[in-house]
């Protein structure tokens, strides 16, 4: 290998400020990269449906279109839903802030009346909680802002859906070299499996808590089960700020009790579909350390905006499962990976 006359701390500052150099424009140009990283997210997922209805006899432009009508269908259903209770909850936002200040003044006071007298003025600045509330409404105006580029993710759905059958042979193609091919069908065969059964499990999560909160009478049922399903790809901090709009919101608007019923549910659903159901299909070796999911939610949270929450554990679960496919980088992968 001829001599690039770097030294090893100078391969190190230059491969350094590179990295500085790409996420500052990852960061610049988020606007553009989240519409397309939610499109190849969907396009994994319906990937293997298309396959699916080849298998059975169906040809190849029938089968797409089949998929793609139903993730237009989908699609829709999602927007509607979530656009007009976005609307509906900002309206009333004035109205909860309102409310939920009042209940924490009376909460100072009933400490102070068993005797607990707390600094007032520094928690009154300090621990606002009309400051959660506003944390709810820039999360759901967030992914508002997403949908607005719904007809670009839905045209780039289609395009990467079909190219999606030779993009294998391509990449090998790319590489020239049976190994460069063996890695590629397997991180490819990793990264659907992963996508499906975390959809699946973040679909049972998502229904369930719209089920449990419309059995207690907490309003817009169905935008919280919705969130819970789309936070349910970051695990274990995803479920609690899930969990924290629906539990502030029946505290307001019903009570304490209902409150504390909301918040156990969310436990329990997240135990079982999340440690008891979750870990029988997703096998070991594909889960991060808290630690690593803690810092991804933070770290794609800045480049990519609220999006960027939702894409940060898949995103990290690709790369840990590229590290994973070849030998060379399996110890990355397994630093990246939680302790069995």
């Amino acid at each position: 290998m001829q001599d690039t006359g770097f030294s090893k701390t100078s391969r190190a500052i230059l491969v350094g400020a590179a990295l500085v150099i790409v996420i500052a424009g990852m960061k610049q140009a988020a606007s553009l990269l989240v519409p397309f990283l939610l499109s190849i997210f969907i396009a994994v997922l319906c990937f293997p449906m298309m396959l699916g209805l080849q298998k059975k006899g169906l040809g190849k432009n029938v089968s797409l279109f089949l998929v793609v009508a139903l993730v237009f269908v989908v699609g829709l259903a999602i927007a509607m839903l979530v656009g007009s209770s976005v609307d509906d909850f900002s309206k009333n936002l004035p109205a909860y802030q309102v409310r939920i200040s009042q209940q924490w003044q009376g909460f100072i006071q009933w400490l102070a009346a068993q005797g607990v007298v707390l600094p007032t003025d520094y928690l009154n600045s300090n621990l606002d909680p009309k400051a959660a509330m506003r944390m709810v409404a820039s999360i759901l105006s967030g992914f508002g802002n997403v949908l607005a580029n719904s007809f670009l993710i839905f045209l780039t759905v289609i395009f990467i859906l079909l190219e999606a059958a030779t993009f294998s042979e391509k990449l090998a193609a790319f590489g020239r070299g049976e190994k460069d091919s063996e890695f590629s069908a397997v991180f490819t065969e990793k990264l659907r499996k992963y996508m499906n059964i975390k959809t699946w499990m973040s679909a049972a999560t998502g229904v369930l808590v719209a089920l449990w909160l419309w059995l207690l009478g907490v309003d817009y049922p169905a935008l919280w089960g919705m969130m819970a399903f789309m936070l349910n790809y970051v695990p274990n901090i995803g479920s609690i700020i899930a969990a924290v709009p629906a539990v502030l919101l029946a505290l307001i608007q019903i009570g304490t009790g209902t409150a504390f019923l909301v918040m156990a549910g969310y436990m329990v659903i997240n135990i079982v579909v999340g440690n008891v159901i979750e870990p029988k299909y997703m096998g070991k070796g594909l889960g991060l350390s808290t630690l690593v999911v803690f810092l991804s939610l933070v770290f794609w949270g800045w480049v990519l905006g609220t999006a960027g929450m939702l894409l940060s554990v898949p995103l990290t679960v690709a790369v840990k499962l590229a590290l994973d496919s070849k030998k060379e980088s399996q110890w990355l992968g397994t630093l990246l990976g939680h302790a069995d």
